[in-house]
């Protein structure tokens, strides 16, 4: 399997606050925190759309990780602004302001190239967009998909049909319950086998990762960490992580899709001990590893 990832999704710019300081107009957005965990494992190509109050530096940034940016497209308006605030309940972020900018008439265009992907990352976005994405591309061989509870409700009929075509969909547990109708998460995970993934990821924030798989479940903790300053983007980065690791492995055995399970999780706990991208822009492999093997003992009965 060709390893090179399409992820398509948003740029931003965050103002955040949380219990141990803020941030104004950070960078941030889903395939932001995904390509910068994601790279670590296979090559990246970035489709987004952002305003031309988009400071250069950012894509700069970006493209000195690795990451192709040549899809990210800058239109006149501005970019898509979030901002919210933390509790000590780093679990869940109150939103202040949501500014969608030139986000709102996001139309994703592939060149020849993106369009001959094997590896595609929907990320969290109007399933509408999500599926004429996926019409262009030509002969995936995995696609992954992410999604919350705003398009569960007011987009069902288009989500459930974009189910039928995809192998792997990430949320968390509320929108899991909400999106299939199933308290438990077992009977959740029978009810979207029968409707097209074959990865049921449910990600549980501090308390971790479920994987639920036709013919195994695996259930992973948190990494065990002192200092946590910023959640956000910590499932994206976990989804770069994960999805980085099977599209580097070409195959989506057990052993294979818990291992992707750790990666995802050690990378996720290394983007909420600073704000924005500024630990996973400073993380080496050689961290990555030590915290892998560490997570390894941790779990080890």
């Amino acid at each position: 399997m060709n390893s090179r990832i399409l992820a398509v999704g948003s740029m931003a710019l965050d103002s955040i606050e949380t219990p141990f300081g803020k941030a104004e107009d950070a960078l941030g957005g889903s395939v932001t925190y995904f390509s910068a965990a994601a790279r670590f494992f296979a090559p990246v190509s970035v489709v987004a759309a952002v305003g031309k109050d988009f400071p250069a530096k950012h894509l700069k940034l970006l493209s000195g990780l690795g990451v192709d940016t040549s899809g990210v497209r800058i239109e006149d308006g501005k970019t898509f602004r979030w901002k919210g605030h933390y509790g000590f309940d780093l679990n869940s972020a109150k939103t202040l302001k949501t500014e969608l900018g030139v986000f709102a008439t996001f139309k994703p265009e592939l060149d020849r190239a993106q369009r001959r992907s094997k590896t595609v990352f929907l990320a969290n976005i109007d399933p509408d967009i999500q599926r004429a994405v996926l019409k262009q591309v030509e002969n995936p061989s995995l696609v992954a998909c992410d999604t919350m509870n705003y398009w569960i409700g007011g987009k069902r009929p288009s989500l459930l049909k974009l189910l039928r075509r995809v192998d792997v969909i990430l949320c968390n547990d509320a929108e899991a319950r909400e999106l299939t109708g199933e308290v438990n998460l077992v009977k959740a995970a029978r009810w979207m086998f029968a409707h097209g993934p074959k990865l049921f990821v449910v990600k549980k924030g501090e308390h971790g990762v479920i994987c639920f798989a036709k013919n195994f479940t695996f259930l992973a903790p948190a990494f065990l960490l002192e200092s946590v300053f910023d959640p956000t983007g910590a499932g994206d980065t976990f989804a770069g992580g994960f999805m980085g690791t099977l599209a580097k492995a070409g195959r989506l055995d057990s052993a294979t899709v818990r291992k992707a399970v750790i990666y995802g999780s050690v990378l996720a706990s290394y983007n909420v001990e600073s704000f924005s991208l500024k630990r996973l822009i400073s993380l080496k492999r050689f961290e990555i590893e030590s915290r892998y093997r560490q997570f390894r003992k941790l779990t080890e009965f």
